[in-house]
């Protein structure tokens, strides 16, 4: 493929890589690494690129794969890890900070007291950002099953919250 059929056929596919890879979880200047990657690999195969079906599919496939490897190498935190960096920076008084920083260990605690599978959904989820597709594909389970989790997990905290507050 000549350089001048490729930029008119494949650099207008920039947008759509773009827009998979932020569905994907990637923040814009990730899905604009990425959208250059994806250009990248397809000028390095231009001259196979006449058997693809659609490199719309194509684009965009790639976007999200490149997506989902990028976030499955960035290192996660422990549970336990991710409570410690929690700082508080405000101008509040010592009381205030007191009051928040029991606010917080009351829920983490809560947090603890969930049955394991709903606690790791919600983490999942909620820290992690990662979609109910990819949640079932880990654990194993269906989706309709991950929803139904998350959706008690977050009923129960929310019931702990409530009864807290009428105290």
């Amino acid at each position: 493929m000549e350089e001048s059929a490729f930029v008119e056929r494949i650099v207008p596919l920039r947008r759509k890589v773009m827009a998979a890879s932020l569905s994907a979880g990637a923040t814009r200047n990730e899905a604009e690494d990425i959208a250059q990657d994806v250009l990248l690999r397809f000028w390095q195969m231009r001259n196979e690129l006449g058997r693809v079906r659609s490199l719309d599919a194509l684009a965009t496939r790639m976007a999200r794969n490149m997506t989902l490897n990028m976030h499955r190498r960035r290192p996660h935190l422990s549970i336990d890890e991710s409570k410690a960096p929690l700082q508080i920076v405000t101008t509040a008084t010592p009381s205030r900070l007191l009051e928040e920083k029991e606010a917080t260990e009351w829920l983490y605690r809560k947090l603890d007291e969930l049955p394991a599978t709903e606690h790791s959904i919600l983490y999942m989820r909620q820290v992690e950002r990662l979609s109910v597709r990819d949640i079932a594909r880990i654990l194993g389970i269906e989706e309709s099953s991950v929803s139904t989790l998350l959706a008690r997990a977050r009923r129960k905290m929310l019931q702990e919250i409530e009864r807290r507050n009428r105290k």
